[in-house]
């Protein structure tokens, strides 16, 4: 699923102005996108959580120098969906 059909689904749904639907969307994903950039996790009762998750510094290897390189300690965003999320998942998706 798009961007595009998730704003199409919301729109007959409600609706709405596909371009409203359009701006709400790309508004939420910003402000998940800005709230994470500024050291703050987001919380969705009942959908999940965006949180900032810290990798610790490794070594890893340049194979084509045969040399190692030091990765230095980031963050990355994640995503952790809620155990309500997870559970509907789980019984509702065939596995493959």
């Amino acid at each position: 699923m798009t961007k595009a059909d998730i704003v199409a689904k919301i729109s007959e749904k409600l609706g709405m102005e596909k371009g409203d639907v359009q701006a709400t969307v790309e508004s939420f994903m910003e402000e998940v996108k800005n709230s994470l950039e500024s050291g703050d996790n987001v919380y969705l009762r009942g959908f999940g959580s965006f949180i900032i998750k810290t990798r610790a510094e490794k070594t890893g290897r340049n194979i084509s120098k045969n040399t190692t390189i030091k990765i230095p300690a980031h963050n990355i965003p994640a995503f952790k969906p809620a155990k309500v999320f997870v559970e509907g998942v789980k019984t509702n998706v065939e596995v493959k």
